[in-house]
């Protein structure tokens, strides 16, 4: 049942060795699998190379193979190598000839990247409606507590008053530069790699642009060694996107953690969002927005990972390339799961009103008195020596209120126009 099956056994330990855990990467596969082999059905037709007839029977095939995935009825039995060599089967079963003539004009090679190309598109679409959505909750909780101020800090000593609008804006502002990293992803996967067959083209004289415009891809690759060649780059370009995005969210998380402790006390989460300790009674741990933070430091390693399994790879197909499943597909899931539980967890947490009322935070405020002095009239250098030598003989009097009016100051956050920043880079 190998599509390269010549008669010929193959040691099982080998077999067993090279197969790896394909069969079980592949199912997330089959889908666009199906979805690829009924353009070329259609394309062989349109070359005289598959009848009315057969290219209609294996176009219902196809359909009720997607279906079965849908209903989550699809395996690839042990007996199969792939997603590839079990949909072939299945066809040749159910169809015969039609079935075995499936695969003219195209290889394995140009079938996986047709499939992984597809399924990328999906899952940037995908990431991009979870960040906006992520971004929007974001603004509204920026809305919402925008007048409650907040301790800034650098190098985790106090530094200069902020607000949770200012907070919850400056991650949705960062998450527009995910969503461009992401839009150039999609660019780079939206490129129909079918017909370049085993990297080098086919004899036949197959319709490329036909099956582009069929799978509705942006554009053709049209040099065949080129679409070989971005085996590796498509996947590593959606990787350093989701290394974006989880770079965001880590950072986030970590302020939540952060702001969680009995040390800051900034926000809380209700207990439903929290865990708790087996021998501590006390405990309410923001175990979710650790995990976050874990997982999404973990796929930030992913397109190094990539990297060290391509970097030194010629032009050409190499089976090295078959371990690029393993660290991506299970990351994208992971990434999934990570921006589904911080929408449903961001929009409970509790921010405090009253935490600038600690006397550790009136240093916050000794820039806007040393400015104000500024503006009236001593020169900088002199002003800032006057503040530190208040602070230093203790006399120092916080005025704890800002006057901040440039543009994405922490009173004049400029909501609307992130919120249009957004809609252009969306």
């Amino acid at each position: 049942m190998k599509l390269w099956e010549k008669g010929i056994p193959t040691d099982k330990q080998i077999e067993q060795f090279t197969v790896g855990n394909d069969r079980e990467l592949d199912l997330v596969l089959a889908k666009y699998d199906a979805l690829g082999s009924i353009a070329h059905a259609k394309m062989l037709e349109q070359i005289g190379l598959l009848t009315p007839t057969e290219t209609d029977s294996l176009v219902v095939a196809l359909n009720e193979i997607i279906a079965d995935v849908a209903k989550g009825n699809f395996e690839i039995e042990d007996s199969f190598e792939d997603v590839h060599s079990k949909i072939e089967y299945l066809l040749t079963v159910k169809l015969g000839d039609a079935g075995k003539k499936i695969h003219t004009a195209r290889s394995r090679n140009d079938q996986v990247l047709v499939d992984v190309n597809l399924y990328l598109k999906d899952v940037v679409k995908d990431l991009k409606s979870q960040v906006k959505t992520l971004f929007d909750l974001l603004m509204e909780s920026a809305e919402k507590h925008q007048n409650v101020l907040l301790p800034g800090y650098t190098h985790l000593q106090i530094a200069m008053p902020s607000s949770f609008g200012m907070w919850f804006s400056a991650y949705a502002e960062t998450l527009i530069d995910d969503i461009t990293m992401l839009n150039a992803a999609l660019k780079v996967v939206d490129q129909n790699p079918l017909g370049s067959a085993a990297g080098y083209g086919s004899s036949f004289p197959i319709n490329r642009t036909f099956t582009t415009q069929e799978l509705g891809f942006e554009t053709l690759k049209y040099n065949s060694v080129a679409a070989q060649m971005s085996r590796g780059k498509s996947e590593k370009t959606v990787a350093f996107a989701m290394s974006s995005v989880a770079a965001t969210l880590a950072k986030f998380s970590m302020d939540v953690c952060l702001y969680m402790s009995q040390n800051f006390d900034f926000i809380s989460l209700p207990a439903h969002l929290t865990t708790g300790s087996s021998i501590m009674p006390h405990k309410k741990n923001p175990d979710v927005f650790e995990l976050i933070r874990g997982k999404c430091n973990k796929i930030q390693a992913l397109p190094y990972e990539i990297t060290l399994i391509t970097n030194n790879l010629p032009s050409g197909y190499h089976r090295d390339l078959q371990l690029l499943k393993e660290g991506l597909f299970p990351a994208i899931q992971n990434l999934q799961a990570c921006l589904d539980i911080a929408i449903f967890s961001i929009k409970d947490i509790k921010v405090k009103d009253e935490i600038l009322n600690d006397k550790k935070y009136n240093y916050l405020f000794t820039v806007d008195t040393l400015n104000e002095m500024v503006v009236a009239g001593m020169p900088f250098r002199d002003a800032y020596k006057a503040v530190a030598e208040q602070l230093e003989a203790g006399t120092y009097e916080s005025p704890k209120e800002t006057k901040h009016t440039h543009e994405g100051s922490i009173n004049n956050l400029c909501l609307a126009e992130i919120k249009e920043k957004m809609n252009l880079a969306y």
